[in-house]
Protein backbone atom coordinates (compact mmCIF):
# COMPACT_ATOMS: atom_id res chain seq x y z
CA UNK A 1 0.00 0.00 0.00
CA UNK A 2 1.01 3.75 -0.76
CA UNK A 3 2.22 5.71 1.81
CA UNK A 4 -0.45 8.38 3.46
CA UNK A 5 0.60 12.01 4.07
CA UNK A 6 -0.08 13.34 7.27
CA UNK A 7 -0.47 17.08 7.96
CA UNK A 8 -0.76 19.51 10.97
CA UNK A 9 -1.74 22.98 11.08
CA UNK A 10 -1.50 25.13 14.42
CA UNK A 11 -2.97 28.64 14.83
CA UNK A 12 -3.03 30.54 18.09
CA UNK A 13 -6.39 31.63 19.04
CA UNK A 14 -7.46 35.09 19.69
CA UNK A 15 -9.66 34.21 22.86
CA UNK A 16 -11.09 31.08 24.43
CA UNK A 17 -13.16 29.32 22.40
CA UNK A 18 -16.36 29.82 24.25
CA UNK A 19 -15.41 33.59 23.75
CA UNK A 20 -17.62 35.61 21.77
CA UNK A 21 -14.93 36.54 19.80
CA UNK A 22 -14.42 32.85 18.34
CA UNK A 23 -17.97 32.29 17.53
CA UNK A 24 -17.31 32.08 13.67
CA UNK A 25 -14.71 29.80 13.98
CA UNK A 26 -16.79 27.56 16.35
CA UNK A 27 -19.74 27.73 14.49
CA UNK A 28 -17.88 26.87 11.20
CA UNK A 29 -15.94 24.24 12.66
CA UNK A 30 -18.31 20.91 12.45
CA UNK A 31 -19.87 21.74 8.64
CA UNK A 32 -15.67 21.97 7.46
CA UNK A 33 -15.03 18.96 9.50
CA UNK A 34 -17.67 16.90 7.39
CA UNK A 35 -16.53 18.97 4.42
CA UNK A 36 -13.37 17.73 5.00
CA UNK A 37 -14.49 13.72 5.36
CA UNK A 38 -16.24 13.55 2.31
CA UNK A 39 -13.61 14.95 0.62
CA UNK A 40 -11.97 12.75 -2.21
CA UNK A 41 -8.32 11.65 -0.61
CA UNK A 42 -9.57 12.08 3.30
CA UNK A 43 -8.13 9.75 5.27
CA UNK A 44 -9.00 10.43 8.70
CA UNK A 45 -8.56 13.68 10.78
CA UNK A 46 -7.83 14.05 14.73
CA UNK A 47 -11.33 14.44 16.65
CA UNK A 48 -11.14 16.80 20.17
CA UNK A 49 -12.95 15.67 22.92
CA UNK A 50 -14.73 18.25 24.69
CA UNK A 51 -12.79 20.60 26.45
CA UNK A 52 -9.34 19.59 24.50
CA UNK A 53 -9.92 21.71 21.42
CA UNK A 54 -6.97 23.88 21.98
CA UNK A 55 -3.36 22.90 23.10
CA UNK A 56 -0.96 25.52 25.28
CA UNK A 57 2.52 25.56 24.42
CA UNK A 58 4.61 29.07 25.72
CA UNK A 59 1.82 30.37 26.72
CA UNK A 60 -0.56 30.15 23.75
CA UNK A 61 -3.20 28.87 22.75
CA UNK A 62 -3.43 26.97 20.02
CA UNK A 63 -5.73 25.28 17.65
CA UNK A 64 -4.18 22.09 16.39
CA UNK A 65 -5.29 20.41 13.42
CA UNK A 66 -3.95 16.52 12.40
CA UNK A 67 -4.92 15.25 9.28
CA UNK A 68 -3.99 12.08 6.90
CA UNK A 69 -4.51 12.38 3.37
CA UNK A 70 -3.93 10.06 0.47
CA UNK A 71 -1.67 12.90 -1.51
CA UNK A 72 -1.01 16.36 -1.42
CA UNK A 73 -3.48 17.01 -4.39
CA UNK A 74 -6.63 16.09 -2.09
CA UNK A 75 -5.14 18.42 0.66
CA UNK A 76 -5.21 21.16 -1.61
CA UNK A 77 -8.04 20.77 -3.29
CA UNK A 78 -10.06 20.86 -0.27
CA UNK A 79 -8.09 23.48 1.57
CA UNK A 80 -8.06 26.18 -0.99
CA UNK A 81 -10.80 25.18 -3.26
CA UNK A 82 -13.62 24.24 -1.48
CA UNK A 83 -15.51 26.47 1.10
CA UNK A 84 -12.57 25.89 3.49
CA UNK A 85 -10.24 28.55 1.06
CA UNK A 86 -13.55 30.91 2.22
CA UNK A 87 -12.57 30.85 6.08
CA UNK A 88 -9.09 31.00 5.61
CA UNK A 89 -9.65 34.67 4.07
CA UNK A 90 -11.29 35.37 7.94
CA UNK A 91 -8.77 33.69 9.63
CA UNK A 92 -7.38 37.03 11.16
CA UNK A 93 -10.52 37.53 13.11
CA UNK A 94 -10.45 34.73 15.28
CA UNK A 95 -6.62 33.56 15.05
CA UNK A 96 -2.83 36.34 15.83
CA UNK A 97 -0.12 35.66 13.81
CA UNK A 98 1.30 32.19 14.19
CA UNK A 99 5.06 31.64 13.93
CA UNK A 100 6.08 30.16 10.43
CA UNK A 101 5.73 27.50 9.23
CA UNK A 102 2.56 26.69 10.84
CA UNK A 103 1.91 23.85 8.64
CA UNK A 104 4.53 20.44 8.39
CA UNK A 105 3.84 17.22 6.08
CA UNK A 106 5.29 13.89 6.24
CA UNK A 107 4.69 10.53 4.71
CA UNK A 108 3.27 8.04 6.99
CA UNK A 109 2.62 4.13 6.74
CA UNK A 110 -1.01 3.93 5.91
CA UNK A 111 -2.99 3.33 9.10
CA UNK A 112 -0.87 5.57 10.81
CA UNK A 113 -2.61 7.99 13.19
CA UNK A 114 -0.50 11.14 14.92
CA UNK A 115 -0.81 12.40 17.97
CA UNK A 116 -0.95 15.68 18.88
CA UNK A 117 2.41 15.87 20.26
CA UNK A 118 3.96 13.66 17.48
CA UNK A 119 2.44 16.05 14.99
CA UNK A 120 4.26 19.58 16.88
CA UNK A 121 6.64 17.52 17.31
CA UNK A 122 7.05 17.28 13.28
CA UNK A 123 6.30 21.12 13.02
CA UNK A 124 9.47 21.98 15.20
CA UNK A 125 11.57 19.92 13.50
CA UNK A 126 10.93 21.89 10.26
CA UNK A 127 10.84 24.98 11.83
CA UNK A 128 14.38 24.25 13.29
CA UNK A 129 16.26 22.17 10.18
CA UNK A 130 13.65 23.25 7.51
CA UNK A 131 12.04 21.34 5.22
CA UNK A 132 13.07 17.47 5.38
CA UNK A 133 11.63 14.08 4.41
CA UNK A 134 10.59 14.12 8.36
CA UNK A 135 9.12 17.11 7.88
CA UNK A 136 8.24 19.43 5.07
CA UNK A 137 6.68 22.80 4.05
CA UNK A 138 3.59 23.53 1.08
CA UNK A 139 6.66 25.00 -0.50
CA UNK A 140 9.84 22.54 -0.62
CA UNK A 141 8.07 19.18 -0.78
CA UNK A 142 9.02 15.60 -0.77
CA UNK A 143 7.97 12.19 -2.49
CA UNK A 144 7.26 9.00 -0.12
CA UNK A 145 10.96 7.44 -0.96
CA UNK A 146 12.37 11.08 0.58
CA UNK A 147 13.34 12.48 -2.54
CA UNK A 148 12.21 16.02 -3.14
CA UNK A 149 9.88 17.50 -5.10
CA UNK A 150 10.58 20.30 -7.85
CA UNK A 151 7.95 23.14 -7.49
CA UNK A 152 4.51 22.08 -9.39
CA UNK A 153 5.74 18.38 -9.46
CA UNK A 154 2.91 15.76 -8.65
CA UNK A 155 3.69 12.54 -6.78
CA UNK A 156 3.58 9.90 -9.38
Amino acid sequence: MAAELAQVNVSVARAPLDDPTMRGFVFAFNGTAALAESSPGFIWHLRAEPGEETVTRDGQRLVVNVSVWRDYASLHEFVYRSTHGQLLLRRKRWFLPTEQPSTALWWVPPGTRPTVDEALGRLAHLRRHGSSPVAFSLLRQFDADGRILRRGQRVP
